[in-house]
């Protein structure tokens, strides 16, 4: 796919966030919106999944580790064909699949209910170390915030991910370096994740988030990687596309009113 089609789908990706945080006045999107590229890329150029498969065993699996963020992931769905837009507009209502964490038994495209930060990504270890006992040879992709790194349990997954040498599976942290009380480094400082992830014996990969180019080359590299997991770092910038979120702490978890609504809508619509 080419990359102007790829910020094509981002930025409906963006809109739908937008949308849905705004339809149900709760959500949260500033780590959505700093994950949409990233999110983009995976699922249109590197996990075998599609609406025939998606119910299946046989295909890629990703978690969503930094479980808040599910704008951004149902915008992906809604943009892949597995949700409607429709649907998207039910975000946190009652009754709604769309629900403020993803839930696994509402939605066939959601490999994994999760919340509780840190519990995502035990899982995704779980599902890696079960596909090698299967010599099932589909991948497992897991997403983390840089906040959710201060769970211990992270780190827990970290050493068994290595210590069963799972080459199956990719970590991937979106460092936008903020979370709800404010700078990663003021609140409790996990920096740096690189020479963490290193130690834990990891292959790391730096990469900006929010450039298709730079997205690709860190997936090639990741997925090249033999007999140990890799760990993709995304430099990314926490409300990325709407001008007056980015870089704000305070758009962690808040919805727009309708004014900001309109303003950030218009600002994705002006890059189209």
């Amino acid at each position: 796919m080419q990359v102007e089609e790829l910020k094509k789908h981002a930025n409906n990706v963006r809109k739908n966030i937008l949308t849905a945080v705004y339809s149900g006045q709760s959500g949260h999107p500033g780590g959505s919106l700093s994950a949409a590229d990233i999110l983009t890329y995976l699922y249109f150029e590197v996990m075998d999944i599609n609406e025939d498969n998606v119910k299946g065993i046989d295909r890629d699996r990703f978690v969503l580790s930094k479980g808040h963020i599910t704008p951004a992931l149902y915008s992906v769905f809604a943009e892949k064909g597995f949700l409607s837009e429709e649907d998207i507009k039910t975000f946190r209502k009652f009754g709604s699949k769309l629900q403020g964490h993803p839930n696994m038994n509402y939605i066939d495209a959601v490999d994994m209910s999760t919340g509780s930060l840190g519990q995502g990504v035990s899982t995704a270890v779980g599902m890696a170390i079960a596909n090698k006992l299967d010599n099932n040879k589909h991948r497992i992709f897991t997403l983390l915030g840089d906040g959710e790194c201060q769970e211990g349990e992270v780190w827990e997954a970290a050493m068994a991910a290595s210590h069963y040498g799972l080459d199956n599976i990719t970590f991937m942290v979106d460092c936008n370096h903020l979370q709800i009380d404010g700078k990663v480094e003021d609140v409790m400082n996990v920096y740096p994740l690189d020479k963490k992830f290193e130690a834990f014996g990891f292959e790391v990969v730096k990469a900006y988030g929010h450039d298709f180019d730079d997205i690709k080359a860190a997936f090639d590299y990741a997925l090249s990687v033999k007999r140990k997991p890799a760990c993709i770092l995304w430099n990314t910038t926490k409300g990325k596309g709407v001008s007056f979120m980015e870089d704000q702490a305070g758009w962690h978890g808040k919805a727009p009113n309708k004014e900001q609504y309109e303003q950030a809508m218009a600002e994705l619509e002006g890059n189209e």
